[in-house]
């Protein structure tokens, strides 16, 4: 598994689909990901430090989280099938049990940066994005 690091966003308003890129930690290699203009902007949102009159979805999912007494330990995104990635949120519990949630990548990565949680991608799921890129 690599850990990864937003690199990008690309929202275009005109489009459905937005673009978020990972890049690999200390490393060059580069994971394009297309999601929704929702989760593009909530993404852009946080990190551009603008805080909401009121909570939106991921700040809601993120603080009800810390209230059960439980932590965004990272996000995994561990698959890539027919173009469709997918992910993992990893929680740990005040017990320090890990809990496993299956997620979009776009939500997972919006809840990583509001619980500032390490991003990782499955080594072939790099691989086999990579092949894609190359061969559209």
């Amino acid at each position: 598994m690599l850990e990864m690091e937003l690199n990008k966003i690309v929202i275009d308003e005109k489009r459905h689909d937005q673009l978020i890129v990972l890049k690999e930690k200390g490393g060059e290699r580069l994971l394009p990901i297309v999601i929704g203009l929702n989760e593009a902007s909530a993404i852009k949102l946080k990190i551009s430090g603008f805080i909401p009159p009121r909570p939106l979805t991921h700040d809601l999912l993120h603080s009800t989280i810390e209230n059960l007494e439980a932590s965004i330990d990272k996000i995994i995104i561990d698959r890539l099938e027919e173009n469709t990635f997918h992910a993992k949120i990893v929680i740990k519990t005040s017990s320090g049990e890990s809990k496993i949630i299956d997620a979009r990548p776009s939500d997972s990565i919006a809840l990583a940066v509001r619980a500032h949680a390490p991003i990782f991608v499955e080594d072939e799921v790099l691989k086999n994005s990579e092949m894609f890129n190359k061969n559209p």
